[in-house]
């Protein structure tokens, strides 16, 4: 059997799996960009402070997959927690570097102009700030949520949901019939949601920031 065939004949499989994958990595990737943009908002006037954000953050980034979520099953079981609790922690270093980036290069000319019309602190922030910030932001939302969809497929480990699956069924059964098509039908499903997401990320971003700002 080829892997077209393979893919027609568990098409009622595969669409939830592939589902309930893009659904883990959105919920996860929106868990991430609350607290890593309030992380960033935090830090972002100290150096010391997003030093030691950017290195936390990147720091989880070093640990492997597999021992990240060894490390957590014990702690939360298996399925869903251990899988949203690795992804967010995942998810959080280019979110919380291009927050912090983004608001840096905020112009201070702009921010002092803002708060010589009488715009308080955190009017600032939120009308102005985040505003010019918010491209640098989107971008590091977009680059964790490509992550995460590779990511994610490492939680079948923990028994989580999406097209893993797929892929280390089909590794476990090497040399078997149609262990390779089901290995592979999982992962071009990833690629295919990770395609599909990035899409509607441009299309974000043109609805979302103005024309000024990007040109």
């Amino acid at each position: 059997m080829d892997l077209w065939d393979f893919i027609v004949q568990r098409w009622d499989r595969l669409l939830p799996e592939a589902a309930l994958h893009a659904s883990a990595v959105i919920q996860c990737t929106i868990i991430a960009a609350i607290a890593g943009v309030a992380l960033g908002v935090a830090v972002y006037r100290s150096p010391a402070g997003s030093a030691l954000a950017t290195a936390l953050t990147s720091a989880i980034l070093t640990v492997p997959s597999f021992a990240l979520l060894g490390l957590l099953i014990p702690v939360l079981g298996l399925g869903v927690p251990p899988t949203v609790v690795a992804l967010v922690l995942y998810a959080l270093l280019p979110i919380v570097r291009n927050t912090i980036v983004g608001l840096s290069g905020v112009d201070s000319a702009i921010t002092d102009a803002a708060r010589g019309i009488g715009m308080n602190r955190l009017r600032v922030l939120t009308r102005i700030e985040l505003r010019l910030a918010w491209p640098a932001i989107l971008a590091g939302i977009r680059v964790s949520t490509q992550l995460l969809m590779g990511i994610a497929a490492i939680a079948a480990y923990a028994k989580g949901p999406g097209l893993g699956t797929e892929i280390f069924s089909g590794l476990a059964r090497a040399g078997s019939a149609n262990a390779t098509n089901q290995a592979l039908a999982g992962t071009l499903g990833i690629v295919v949601l990770a395609l599909l997401v990035d899409g509607v990320f441009v299309l974000i971003g043109r609805l979302t920031v103005s024309r000024g700002i990007r040109d």
